[in-house]
C-alpha cells in the first residue's frame, strides 16, 4: 500500500493560529502588566525602605536623646527587674547612692545602706556630704515585670522647710508676745497693786488675807497665760500613744464634774456599741485638755441648769468627737475667727484656748469644726484618724 496523505482543513488551521495569536497577546499583556507591578512594587519598597530608614534614624536619635537625658538628669533613675535586682541606673542615682552596684538586690541594699524615716518614701543615706535625706518612689512599668524608681536628694529642701517652720514659729511667738503684752499688763498691774497693799503695816489680818488671795489669783492667771503661750508654740516633741476615746471622755466628765455641779449643769455621754475599739494616736493629757477646754467653753456659753452632750461616732477612717451645748450660740463672723490666736469674745479670755486645740489636732492629722446658731447653741466636732487595735486598750 502507498502512503496516504492526510487532509488538513485550512479553516481549522486558521482557527488554531488565531487561538495561538490571542494567547500570545494575552501573555504579552500579562507580562507587561507584571512588569508594571514589579516596577510599582519596587518603587513602593524603596519608599517603605526610605520610611523605615527615617524611622530607624529617628528612633536612634530618640534613643541617643533619652540616653543623654538620663545621663544628665539631676534626679536619679534606678531600674529593677521582676526579681528586684538592679539592672540599670543613671549617674545621678550613683552619685546619691555610691555603693549601689549593677546586680544588687534592692531590698538587701536598702536594708544595709538606707535608714527608713517616719515619712513615707523618705530615707536617710550616708554620702560624701554626710547624712542626706533621699526620696525614693517606685512605680511599676506597664507591659514589663520590673519597676522603675525615681530618686531625689531633698536634703537642702528639707533644711529650708525646717528653717521656714522655725521662722514661722518665731513669727507666731512674736505675734503672741505682742498680744500677750496687753493680756499680761492688767493682771500684773493688779498683782503689783495688791502687793503694795500687803506691804502696809496698818493693814488688818483679814484684809491682808483677802489681798493675799487676790494677789495669788492674779499670779495664777499670769501662769495660765504663759502656759498657754508655751503650748501654742510647742513643736512635735510630745510622745504619742494609743488613746481610747471613750475612757478619755469619761475622765473629762469626772474632771469637770465640780464645775458642772457648781453651775447645776449636766454633762451626758453617748457612746456607740464598738466604742472600746475607737482608738486614736495622740498624747492623752493634751487631748484631755482639749476636751475639757471645749466643755469649759460650753459651760461659759450656757445658762445655769443647762446640758452639755458628749458623743463619739466613727465615719469611715475617722472618729468624730462632738461637744454640743444649748447656750447662746455665735454669729458667722465670730465662727470665722474663732480659732485665731488672741481672738476672744470674753473679757477675761486669752483667746489662746481654741487656737491651741486647733494646732494640736492639726499635728495629729485631725481637725476641729464648729456649727453654731445664735440663741440655740453650738456644736464643736473633733475629727481624728482611726488607729485600729486588735485588742482592747
Amino acid at each position: 500500500m502507498g502512503n496516504q496523505k492526510q487532509n488538513i482543513d485550512p479553516r481549522e488551521l486558521e482557527s488554531a493560529f488565531s487561538l495561538f495569536t490571542e494567547a500570545s497577546n494575552q501573555l504579552s499583556l500579562a507580562y507587561a502588566d507584571l512588569q508594571q507591578q514589579v516596577v510599582s512594587l519596587t518603587e513602593q519598597l524603596e519608599i517603605a525602605n526610605g520610611n523605615l530608614r527615617r524611622e530607624l534614624d529617628e528612633k536612634a536619635a530618640l534613643s541617643r536623646r533619652l540616653s543623654l537625658l538620663l545621663e544628665r538628669l539631676p534626679g536619679g533613675v534606678v531600674e529593677l527587674n521582676e526579681q528586684g535586682v538592679v539592672v540599670e541606673f543613671n549617674p545621678a542615682a550613683h552619685f546619691m547612692m555610691q555603693t549601689l552596684k549593677l546586680g544588687s538586690v534592692w531590698q538587701e541594699y536598702a536594708a544595709a545602706h538606707l535608714q527608713a524615716t517616719n515619712v513615707p518614701d523618705l530615707w536617710l543615706s550616708q554620702s560624701l556630704k554626710g547624712e542626706r535625706r533621699i526620696s525614693i518612689v517606685a512605680n511599676d512599668m506597664p507591659g514589663e515585670n520590673g519597676k522603675i524608681m525615681l530618686v531625689h536628694d531633698i536634703s537642702d529642701t528639707w533644711e529650708l522647710q525646717r528653717a521656714l517652720t522655725q521662722h514661722k514659729r518665731l513669727a507666731a511667738m512674736g505675734e503672741m508676745a505682742a498680744g500677750l503684752a496687753h493680756q499680761l499688763r492688767t493682771p500684773l498691774a493688779t498683782a503689783l497693786l495688791y502687793s503694795a497693799h500687803l506691804a502696809k503695816p496698818e493693814l488688818s489680818d483679814n484684809d491682808r488675807q483677802k489681798f493675799g488671795q487676790k494677789n495669788l489669783a492674779r499670779l495664777r492667771h499670769l501662769e495660765v497665760l504663759i502656759q498657754n503661750m508655751l503650748s501654742f508654740v510647742r513643736g512635735h516633741d510630745v510622745p504619742l500613744e494609743a488613746v481610747k476615746l471613750s475612757a478619755l471622755l469619761q475622765e473629762a466628765q469626772l474632771v469637770m464634774q465640780p464645775q458642772l455641779q457648781a453651775s447645776q449643769m449636766q454633762c451626758t455621754l453617748s457612746l456607740p456599741v464598738d466604742h472600746e475599739y475607737l482608738v486614736v494616736s495622740a498624747n492623752y493629757k493634751e487631748l484631755l485638755g482639749c476636751v475639757t477646754n471645749l466643755i469649759d467653753n460650753a459651760m461659759l456659753a450656757s445658762k445655769q441648769g443647762g446640758e452639755i452632750r458628749l458623743s463619739l461616732l466613727k465615719q469611715e477612717n475617722m472618729i468624730e468627737l462632738q461637744v454640743v451645748d444649748q447656750g447662746c450660740g455665735m454669729s458667722l463672723e465670730v465662727q470665722e475667727r474663732l480659732f485665731e490666736p488672741f481672738f476672744t469674745t470674753r473679757k477675761e479670755g486669752t483667746g489662746l484656748g481654741l487656737a491651741i486645740v486647733s494646732n494640736l489636732l492639726a499635728r495629729l492629722g485631725g481637725e476641729i469644726g464648729v456649727n453654731s446658731t445664735l440663741g440655740i447653741g453650738s456644736s464643736f466636732t473633733i475629727r481624728l484618724p482611726v488607729l485600729y487595735c486588735p485588742t482592747k486598750v
